[in-house]
């Protein structure tokens, strides 16, 4: 039996803040909203959908957890993503694998990386 991941959910204190990082960074596009205290996000390239849910106001945002987004050129993308204000961390090199690291708003952890493109 195959199984794939079909969604990522995100417990955030601000979705609309979150969101429109995702947007704004990684070009993600707001689904249908199911209603209040959730909102779906997804690449127009298909694959695992972002689902942002209203955390209870004691939970923690940023929980442990990592988005990884598959881009070709690291550096470019970490130098274009720069000049519009989002501030990477290193790039490592592990022979031809390159990535870094960042977190969203709420503090969840975000990965890109070349593997597999």
């Amino acid at each position: 039996m195959a199984i794939s991941i079909v969604r990522v959910i995100l417990y955030v204190q601000e979705i609309s803040k979150v969101a429109r990082f995702y947007e704004r960074y990684f070009g993600l596009k707001p689904l249908p909203s199911e209603g209040k205290g959730w909102q779906e996000l997804a690449s127009d390239a298909g694959g695992c959908v972002i689902a942002l849910h209203q955390a209870s106001r004691a939970q923690k945002s940023g929980a442990a957890m990592k988005i990884v987004f598959g881009v070709k050129d690291v550096r470019a993308f970490v130098a274009d993503c720069g000049r519009d204000g989002l501030k990477f961390g290193p790039i490592h090199e592990v022979g031809e694998l390159l990535f870094a690291n960042v977190k969203d708003p709420a503090g969840n952890s975000i990965q890109i990386s070349n593997r597999g493109m």
